[in-house]
């Protein structure tokens, strides 16, 4: 009878170990969790990322509004009897002359 005993306790503290620590255990389950929350939150962004750029691309396909706004801003183009003003700010140091 104690022998059954002891290997009832025995098949228990493995079983436990198995499930702690072995594959597909409550530590690993929990870790693959986390990552895939990670992983979701990830693709969240990508998707708004993804839907931002399909917007532009969409607006510069289609309209010349959007492509104009681009070379105003990026490329400084102006149109025809337009002028174009750039203030520059320079900083004034205390010890220079007045």
């Amino acid at each position: 009878m104690k022998w059954l005993l002891s290997l009832l306790v025995v098949l228990l503290l493995l079983l436990q170990y198995r499930l702690w620590r072995g594959d597909g255990g409550v530590a690993q389950v929990l870790h693959l969790q986390n990552e895939v929350a990670k992983q979701g939150q990830h693709k969240k962004q990508l998707e708004e990322r993804n839907a931002s750029l399909f917007a532009e691309v969409k607006d510069l396909k289609k309209g010349q509004d959007a492509i104009e706004e681009r070379a105003r801003s990026e490329l400084g183009m102006i149109h025809k009897d337009e002028y174009f003003y750039q203030i520059i700010h320079t900083q004034e140091t205390p010890d220079a002359p007045q």
